[in-house]
């Protein structure tokens, strides 16, 4: 099992789950964060004064799926959340070792 954590644009929040919906995959969890990369954020003018928002809004998305539908999730998630732009975002990938469903008890890809 891997775990997938995904930050992109707030906007292309519904393409993603659309695609990966497409390909199967239904459970996801999204958080709102704030964070900067290489954009390192940007000044905006507020009531004559200037300021520096070093923050700026981004969605972070986590799945944990087996191993085999793991590229086709990035392929879907890459494609979706792509505008060109700088600030697109990142997908992080890691290893799962152990799942259970608190509900059941099931472990492992059952799990899930």
């Amino acid at each position: 099992m891997k775990k997938i954590e995904a930050i992109i644009k707030p906007f292309k929040l519904d393409e993603v789950k659309e695609a990966l919906h497409e390909i199967g995959l239904q459970g996801i969890t999204v958080t709102e964060a704030k964070g900067f990369g290489r954009q390192k954020g940007h000044t905006e003018l507020y009531r004559g004064a200037e300021y520096v928002v070093d923050f700026l809004p981004k969605v972070k998305i986590e799945l944990v799926i087996e191993d085999s539908l793991v590229e086709r999730a990035i392929e879907a998630i890459q494609q979706a959340a792509h505008t060109g732009r700088i600030g697109d975002g990142k997908i992080f990938v890691t290893n799962i070792e152990e799942a259970i469903r608190i509900r059941t008890g099931e472990r492992g890809t059952d799990a899930i």
